[in-house]
This record gives structure tokens, sequence and C-alpha cells, in this order.
């Protein structure tokens, strides 16, 4: 979940602070990172390494052994986002592959006496057939307004 929790938060351009970003020198070591910051369960959010930039759950133990230079922040994630990266993985398991059986790559079709068109997305919400649009209403209320 927590690659689709990565995708959701750039989405939003919202990574949900919970706490003081630590930077410096971290090292990664059998999979995992000491950081005594970080509760047993908090999401965090890795900046400036080479394998393992991303959101993960403390203590995460699948990450790629490295020394960097960056940061480590934090989060705080509401359950009602985790709930949606939850069903956002669901639609992408059921919708999202390309050679999808469930999706048709035309926006309209006709044949014999029926026709129908797929609905449009607003602007900026992505392709209709995108997990943006999809849970575009449940999304909103969390973006932020990039940094200028």
């Amino acid at each position: 979940m927590e690659k689709t929790l990565t995708e959701i938060c750039d989405y939003l351009n919202n990574y949900f602070p919970g706490g003081s970003i630590k930077t410096g020198r971290f090292t990664i070591e059998g999979g995992s990172i000491a950081a005594d910051f970080l509760q047993t369960g908090q999401y965090f959010r890795i900046v400036g390494s080479i394998f393992n930039d991303g959101v993960h759950k403390y203590p995460a133990e699948d990450l790629t052994d490295e020394t960097f230079d960056g940061a480590i922040w934090p989060m705080a994630v509401p359950k009602t986002v985790t709930d949606l990266a939850v069903d956002v993985e669901a639609w992408l398991a059921k919708y999202g592959g390309v050679d999808s059986q469930a999706l048709s790559p035309f926006a309209s079709e006709s044949f014999g006496n029926y026709s129908y068109s797929k609905g449009t997305a607003t602007a900026g919400a992505g392709s209709p057939n995108s997990w943006q649009s999809v849970f575009a209403n449940r999304l909103n209320r969390y973006r932020r307004l990039p940094n200028l």
C-alpha cells in the first residue's frame, strides 16, 4: 500500500506532516532504518535516497540498504486516506492494467441500435479512466496548492 500512498500524496501535494522533518545522513541496513522519533505503525516519507524515496510504514523492513544524505518526514496520515489508498489499489487491480478486459479503450461505441459514451473527466482530474478521476470526490478535500 505504501507505493499507492506515495502516488496519492504526490498527486495531492500533501504528505500530512506529523512532526519535525529530520535531515542528515541516514543508513539503511538489513532492510530497515533506525528512527527513534517515529512510532510503530506511523507512516514516514524518505527524501534524497537513491533507492528508497517515498512513503513507508515504520518499522519498514523491505528497504534497500544504503547510506544517503536526505530527510525523513514523519507523517500523520488520516485513516480516511489510508482507506482511500486501499480502495485505489483495489480499483487499479481491477481496472488499471493496460490489458484490462473490464475497460474499453473507446470513449464511445455504437453498433446496431445500441450506443454509449463515457463521461469525460473534469479539467485537471485526469482521464475518465484514471484513479484520480474515479476518486476525485474523496481526494479533493486533501489537495494542497504547490509552494511557488
